[in-house]
């Protein structure tokens, strides 16, 4: 089932357009602030995201470029009753896909999430990847991994830094590399944030996170997996 997460403020619109996806057939999540909206996205693997432009909290575009900062790829249509062209390509310089002034047909909702997901479909960009590596699994797919029979989730941002860890398996990956490839900066600010991440994945999969087997530190020059 395709799962879309609709974040919208005002209730009457929110409440037309939660009963016509589910009715289509959507699993369906639904927001009303800015802020709620970044913390769910990045939480909670969905397929498409409809994004209001006028939120509490966190406008929809500053939503919409943190998203894709932090490297989550799920398409995003942003609705506004904005229709001046500027506005525009505001929303799709933050990185959304599509974009639909409000007030709208239904129909075209419809065939424009359409559209979306099967570019989605083409790039295979929501196909589910499991794979293991020492004695953990991992379930991309659903942003969590097995180790000693035990499940545990994981992050948006820790998935897509383990992905490129196995990607790049045995290889020496430097903090610019990880800034530019799996947080998606144009340059390699000065930031702990690749430390810190890398510390919470090793929780997560190392027997001695203090002494780490997979994740491996190369001095001065970045970290390796091993596993």
């Amino acid at each position: 089932m395709i799962r879309v997460f609709l974040v919208e403020d005002d209730p009457h619109l929110a409440r037309a357009l939660a009963d016509l996806l589910r009715n289509d057939g959507y699993m369906l999540d639904v927001a009303c602030d800015g802020f709620t909206a970044l913390e769910m996205a990045q939480r909670t693997p969905f397929d498409l995201i409809i994004l209001d432009v006028v939120l509490p909290s966190l406008g929809g575009f500053e939503v919409c470029r943190q998203l894709r900062i932090y490297g989550i790829e799920t398409p995003i249509l942003m609705l506004t009753a904005r229709d001046q062209v500027n506005d525009k390509i505001l929303g799709f310089k933050s990185g959304a896909d599509d974009y639909l002034t409000k007030p709208f047909d239904m129909n075209e909702l419809r065939v424009r999430m359409e559209a979306l997901l099967r570019r989605v479909s083409r790039t295979g960009r929501t196909e589910s990847v499991q794979c293991n590596f020492g004695d953990v699994q991992v379930d991309f797919a659903n942003y969590a991994i097995v180790r000693s029979g035990k499940r545990i989730s994981l992050s948006e941002r820790e998935a897509r830094l383990l992905r490129y860890f196995l990607d790049n398996r045995g290889r020496i990956v430097s903090r610019d590399t990880l800034l530019e490839q799996v947080w998606r900066y144009n340059s390699a600010p000065y930031t702990r944030t690749v430390d810190v991440h890398i510390a919470r994945l090793r929780q997560k999969i190392e027997d001695d996170p203090k002494n780490p087997k997979l994740i491996v530190t190369v001095h001065g020059l970045g970290y390796r997996l091993d596993g």
